[in-house]
């Protein structure tokens, strides 16, 4: 590393020089990354896995002078980049440099990394962390959760995602073993265990659904050389935390942090036997501030909802080259009276609970407005959790058809006998009837993204099964009820239809209730109140309620 440094600073680089790294995991990529940093500059990662655009826009936004990589990935470049240095190839010249460290001018306000994340136009933005934020996370995890150099921590994340930070310093740090899993191993539950026992892992850090999928293979419990396992990027789940504690006595720390925080703003130990309702994402970590405000930017009661915003010295400097969206996030801080002190607007809803732990909730930009109704989804998928035959559960607002937006739940389970209508049932128990989903579709698993998290827009189009709720079907038995069927399947997109479905089961609501009524007064001349409806729900009752009903 320190004679990559001398060869870097001879081709210029120096405090806040961006410097691209383009390699697989393996020893290269650490070399490089402590290379760069020692040389005074700051690294830009990019995974071999990014599409050749993902690659290009990161290096022309960032301006990376430098861009470290080897030759058998240099194909996935176009001939706009920057000075390329292949470390096979020109290793014969970095390892005449000098092996010593050498002083450095950088400064805590200095850059240490640059990591791209996903932005709402559908084009990344770089996220600049300075060295003051990463060593006050670095500290903040040795004191409360310190390594030894006993200790062995798997470095499995891909390194363009800000949770691999910690991994790569915090064990060589205090003289611990760094063991690099192979490429793409993050994702292979199997290949993990067999690394996890076959190098006496001590210390792993996953996303939620990697730790479903860890415990799902069933042999998470046959690694008991883990000590501690940290838990991020997600909403971790009370049945998750259950199933957990029941084959692993290693110690759980549910973290929670945006990129724009380094790495975690706050944490919660889990303790075994707790009786929760969900998973707390705990208290700030050293030297941070968490307020939970209104969109007035006024602090709310305890246990009253708002966006979680983080204050301290954690936050990043901003946004790569991009002024406006920095001022649009990170905004002045009206809590402080130090110069220059700011707050990151995170978008997340969340709430203050009475023992001062916060409770994540989700993400604003997650609310919908359905029929005039503002409606949390992280709230919905919040109560499906309770239930105790969901093991994870999430809600999207689909418009599969023009004009008809509607809830959609997509479940795993832990038992297949469980049924759609136990689920509406366990709703309308604790929610209003405009949040209860319309579908529930269930799965084996969610589908993910390339960082582990649950890729909602891979989610599947519900199918009829997912709209009609399991009953014993009556088909229409009369003129009657078959005219009304028909009239609920053109209404609902649902078919076939029962005379007992209920017509706000199959996905009804006022405005389709509305067209019914519509309907069935042009087709029987008949005029029904939207009350006879919301007493008689189903073909059946409103076939008896049409008989009884004069014209006109």
């Amino acid at each position: 590393a320190n004679q990559l440094a001398h060869y870097l600073r001879k081709l210029g680089v120096k405090p806040d020089t961006l410097v691209g790294i383009f390699l697989e995991p393996s020893l290269e990529m650490v070399v490089s990354i402590y290379g760069v940093l020692k040389a005074g500059g700051a690294y830009v990662p990019l995974a071999p896995g990014y599409p050749r655009d993902r690659i290009t826009h990161i290096l022309e936004t960032s301006q990376a002078s430098i861009l470290l990589t080897q030759q058998n990935l240099t194909p996935q470049l176009t001939n706009h980049h920057p000075e390329i240095v292949c470390l096979d190839q020109d290793w014969n010249l970095i390892e005449q440099e000098s092996p010593k460290n050498f002083d450095s001018s950088v400064t805590s306000q200095n850059l240490a990394y640059a990591i791209y994340t996903s932005g709402s136009t559908g084009k990344p933005k770089g996220v600049m962390i300075p060295h003051q934020a990463l060593v006050n996370h670095l500290n903040w995890m040795q004191t409360e959760f310190p390594l030894s150099v006993e200790d062995k921590v798997l470095q499995k994340t891909p390194f363009c995602f800000d949770a691999s930070v910690w991994e790569f310093y915090a064990p060589l740090l205090v003289g611990g073993q760094l063991v690099i899993a192979r490429s793409g191993g993050y994702q292979d539950p199997a290949y993990l265990i067999d690394t996890i026992n076959k190098h006496f892992i001590t210390i792993l850090q996953v996303v939620p659904s990697l730790l479903q999928m860890l415990l799902s293979e069933g042999t998470l419990a046959s690694c008991p050389s883990l000590k501690r396992v940290f838990c991020g990027g997600e909403l971790l789940s009370k049945d998750l935390l259950s199933k957990f504690e029941t084959v692993q006595k290693a110690e759980l720390i549910n973290l929670y942090g945006p990129t724009e925080a380094t790495i975690d703003a706050s944490y919660y130990p889990c303790q075994a036997g707790t009786q929760l309702l969900s998973v707390p994402i705990g208290r700030p970590v050293a030297n941070t501030q968490i307020y939970i405000l209104d969109s007035h930017l006024q602090p709310v009661p305890i246990g009253v909802p708002g966006e979680l915003h983080i204050g301290g010295v954690g936050l990043a400097r901003g946004y790569l080259n991009r002024p406006e969206l920095t001022e649009q996030k990170f905004i002045p801080n009206p809590f402080s009276n130090e110069p220059g002190s700011r707050l990151y607007k995170t978008g997340d809803l969340a709430r203050y609970l009475p023992d001062g732990n916060i409770e994540f909730i989700g993400r604003i930009d997650h609310q919908v407005k359905i029929r005039g109704f503002r409606i949390e989804l992280g709230e919905i998928e919040a109560v499906l959790a309770q239930h105790s035959k969901v093991r994870e559960a999430v809600v999207i607002a689909r418009e599969d058809i023009p004009g008809d937006q509607r809830l959609v739940a997509y479940l795993i389970t832990n038992d297949a006998k469980t049924t759609i209508n136990d689920l509406r049932s366990f709703l309308k128990t604790k929610l209003p009837e405009y949040m209860i989903p319309a579908a529930f579709v269930f799965l084996e698993a969610m589908p993910l993204t390339p960082n582990g998290k649950v890729n909602r827009r891979g989610l599947p189009v519900p199918d009829a099964s997912s709209l009609v709720p399991e009953s014993s079907f009556v088909a229409p038995r009369d003129s009657v009820e078959l005219q009304l069927a028909q009239i609920w399947s053109e209404i609902l997109g649902v078919s076939p239809i029962g005379v007992r479905d209920n017509f706000f089961d199959l996905g009804g609501h006022s405005i389709l209730a509305v067209r019914l009524m519509a309907e069935i007064e042009k087709e029987f001349g008949k005029n029904l109140s939207l009350a006879a409806l919301f007493q008689g729900a189903t073909v059946e009752q409103l076939a008896i309620l049409l008989l009884d009903t004069p014209h006109g």
